[in-house]
């Protein structure tokens, strides 16, 4: 009986070995493919400084830099006054629990469908309707059977002031 299980263990060592050097396999490949990635986009911008140095004086190449520096500095302010209005888009512990991992932070949808903009009624009868199993969601009806009904009106009532919260933090 030892030998047998020891015969186990090592077969099982084995195993696990080898599916490690798989996977080790596989994070060297991820490596140099974001190696490649890398070194593309750096021969990419020096094409195009060469471009405009080949074909127009320095000038005009140093004022078409200094151009694209500001768009893309125009494009980070933007996205971090974006990033800091949706942070303060604030959702109960309830939301975040039971809806955000599948429908996103604000309701636009993950692997879940966007959920934003829908009113109150229409998420209701949605969400009585999953718990009910009137409409057919494994996932939906899981999680739903462990909430009472004043907690799935309390999300409906809440997913359904998404938009405007939206709307007011993007002004």
């Amino acid at each position: 009986m030892k030998h047998i299980i020891a015969g186990v263990a090592t077969l099982l060592v084995v195993w696990a070995t080898v599916y490690m050097i798989g996977l080790d396999k596989e994070v060297n490949k991820l490596d140099k493919i974001s190696k490649l990635i890398e070194s593309t986009s750096m021969e990419d911008s020096k094409l195009k400084v060469q471009t405009h140095t080949n074909g127009n004086s320095q000038a005009s190449a140093t004022q078409s830099t200094t151009q694209q520096d500001n768009d893309v500095a125009n494009k980070v302010k933007a996205l971090k006054e974006k990033a800091g209005n949706i942070a303060a888009f604030a959702t109960s512990t309830l939301y975040k629990k039971s809806c955000a991992s599948c429908h996103g932070n604000i309701g636009q949808g993950i692997i879940g469908p966007k959920i934003i903009g829908r009113d109150k009624t229409y998420l209701l009868n949605a969400l009585k309707d999953f718990k009910s199993g009137k409409r057919k969601n494994y996932v939906m009806y899981g999680l739903l059977g462990n909430l009472d009904d004043s907690q799935i009106e309390e999300l409906a009532g809440e997913i359904g002031t998404f938009q405007a919260k939206l709307d007011e933090a993007t002004k």
